[in-house]
């Protein structure tokens, strides 16, 4: 071996160990017993404390700029009692101005008198900024008055404020059952939760930095500055999102329905531009949030909710059913009302037979018996592996915390019968939830393409933009599967007139009643009504899927929620600009 090699690497390894010997001696020595008790001395002693300064939280905003979730500057107030030479003036003005309780004042103001009290005591927080202008303007009023010529001066000496700031949200209730919210009463640790915010505690967040502090505000020198944290612009558009809040909002109250989502994708990229669930809920008033949900996975139904889909599934079944080549459009099928899958019978929503079909009206009568059909012949094999590319059963990935998963039933588990494969094709013992839903669907309105969904487009650091770009999670099918299924769809809503159509636009959907199961079986009298349509057929640029879970005004989806959509998808054509298909034609042709 050369031997000044061998000496440089003998030096590079004395360096290391020493190196790390430094880093394990200073962090022992941060966390050891005696650290932690020389800090509690100098808390003691020298009225110090250790503090935590927190970045400034990151704003949330629109994909236009809008905010949605930012900071206001509310303020800390204290009382330091050797600087006291009014007590009475205090509590009155702290008692009448911020609410607080006038003995409690009174004897902390003169504590340092009568116990030669030093610390400072912090006595309200979270004050706002019109509050502390009133003390303000008392302070000014005192100085500026003639001084008795007997006792004391009315002064505010030794009441102390200092600003911080706590997280906001402008808009209030709107789009915060995705936003979640920042529990900024406990400054010491305070964290996202749910939603955005806590998915993105971190990036949003920051990083802290711990600072000796005196206790007074007055003996602060300089506080350090810290970065703020970062900062998302979101896919949402603002304006969507206020339309479909109010669109859902209305049909859950018109229909009578237990709550409501309804969410809008972009096929092409996997964007949400608006997701809305009820009931609404005021971030800024979070401590109200176990009152409005009881059940806290409830927050965000759109992610959070399993249930059977019911008859909207027929679509991935059908598109399954073309792209594998066991049926065609023209496939013809004898409907006798009734179908033997796995020794027991499955029938019609209306337990009638609708004889003579081809897959158009199979879908646009939206025929049980048909679609099980349909699944015994693709085979369990082939019929499972297209539901599994198409996500159903796993994590959409989607970047909100709380999204819940329902593992698919497979042949070989436990839990998988033969009469599963029939069932199944309808939407009915397999659960999910709307954002899965979609994200399957949106394929067929994306020439095959099952597009990542996602919230967040791009975010700030450090005066730097980082775009997010969409993800192509895998192609299910065929364009020429994805187009001719749409049309299909297209024509099957045009055929029954449906209230779900949009005048001047030729759009594809599928209505989807699912009966819930209870410990005693389905039952009849409650119901999901699901819509899933996308628009304009010819190039789809919005999926809008539509959940109302136990309308009691009616159980069918052609009822309750085929106008919703329709409704929803007007305010997009407008709200996207999109042009009407006469006027697109003719520019086509230009």
């Amino acid at each position: 071996m050369n031997k000044p090699n061998a000496r440089l690497r003998l030096i590079g390894v004395v360096f290391l160990v020493v190196g790390l010997a430094i880093i394990f001696q200073m962090v022992r020595v941060q966390n050891s017993v005696q650290a932690k008790e020389m800090i509690s001395f100098l808390e003691a002693t020298y009225n110090q404390e250790v503090r935590v300064i927190k970045p400034e939280r990151g704003n949330i905003y629109d994909r236009w700029g809008n905010l949605l979730a930012g900071n206001t500057e509310v303020y800390e107030v204290g009382i330091a009692p050797p600087q006291v030479n009014n007590s009475e003036t205090v509590a009155q003005d702290l008692s009448s101005i911020l609410g607080l309780d006038y003995s409690t004042i009174k004897a902390i103001a003169r504590s340092y008198v009568e116990q030669g009290n030093e610390q400072y005591q912090v006595v309200a927080d979270f004050v706002s900024a019109e509050k502390v202008a009133q003390l303000e303007a008392k302070l000014a009023e005192y100085e500026t008055a003639e001084k008795p010529k007997r006792g004391a001066a009315p002064s505010l000496n030794g009441v102390h404020w200092v600003a911080h700031l706590k997280r906001s949200y402008p808009e209030n209730n709107l789009a915060s059952n995705i936003l979640g919210f920042y529990n900024y009463y406990d400054r010491t640790d305070g964290r996202g939760i749910l939603g955005l915010e806590e998915q993105y505690d971190d990036l949003l967040s920051g990083t802290d930095t711990k600072v000796i502090l005196p206790m007074n505000p007055t003996a602060i020198q300089e506080i350090p500055t810290v970065p703020s944290g970062a900062s998302l612009i979101l896919t949402i558009d603002r304006s969507i999102q206020a339309a479909m809040e109010r669109i859902i909002t209305d049909a859950v109250d018109d229909s009578g329905s237990v709550s409501g989502s309804i969410i809008v994708m972009d096929p092409e990229t996997g964007e949400i531009l608006a997701m809305a669930t009820t009931p609404p809920f005021d971030p800024n008033q979070y401590q109200q949030y176990n009152e409005v949900f009881p059940q806290g996975s409830y927050f965000n139904r759109a992610v959070s909710q399993l249930y059977e889909p019911g008859s909207v599934f027929k679509v991935l079944t059908m598109a399954a059913a073309l792209d594998s080549g066991a049926v065609t459009p023209d496939t013809s099928f004898v409907d006798t009302g009734a179908i033997e899958v796995g020794g027991l019978y499955i029938y019609n929503w209306d337990r009638g037979a609708w004889g003579p079909q081809d897959m158009t009206g199979c879908m646009q009568h939206s025929l049980n018996v048909c679609l099980a059909w349909i699944a015994t012949e693709m085979g369990p094999t082939n019929f499972y592996t297209y539901l599994q590319n198409f996500g159903i059963g796993r994590y959409t990935g989607i970047d909100l915390a709380g999204e819940a998963v329902y593992p698919l039933s497979l042949p070989g588990d436990t839990n998988w019968y033969p009469i599963n494969l029939g069932t199944n094709s309808f939407g009915q013992g397999v659960a999910a939830t709307p954002i899965q839903m979609i994200t399957a669907i949106s394929a067929v309105a994306n020439d095959g393409k099952m597009m990542a969904p996602h919230l967040v487009k791009a975010y700030i650091q450090d005066a730097t933009q980082y775009d997010i770009s969409p993800r192509l999670v895998r192609q299910v099918i065929k364009p020429e599967t994805a187009h001719t299924l749409t049309d299909m769809l297209s024509v099957s809503l045009e055929n029954e007139a449906s209230s779900a159509l949009v005048e001047g636009y030729r759009v594809a959907g599928k209505t989807g009643t699912g009966e819930i199961p209870t410990a005693e079986g389905y039952s009849s009298s409650r119901t999901n009504a699901s819509f899933v349509g996308w628009g304009p057929s010819d190039d789809p640029k919005f999926v809008v899927y539509i959940w109302l879970e136990e309308p009691s005004s009616s159980p069918w989806v052609s009822v309750v929620a085929a106008p919703v959509f329709s409704e929803a998808a007007s305010e997009l054509v407008v709200l996207m600009k999109l042009p009407p298909d006469s006027v697109r034609a003719q520019l086509n042709q230009d």
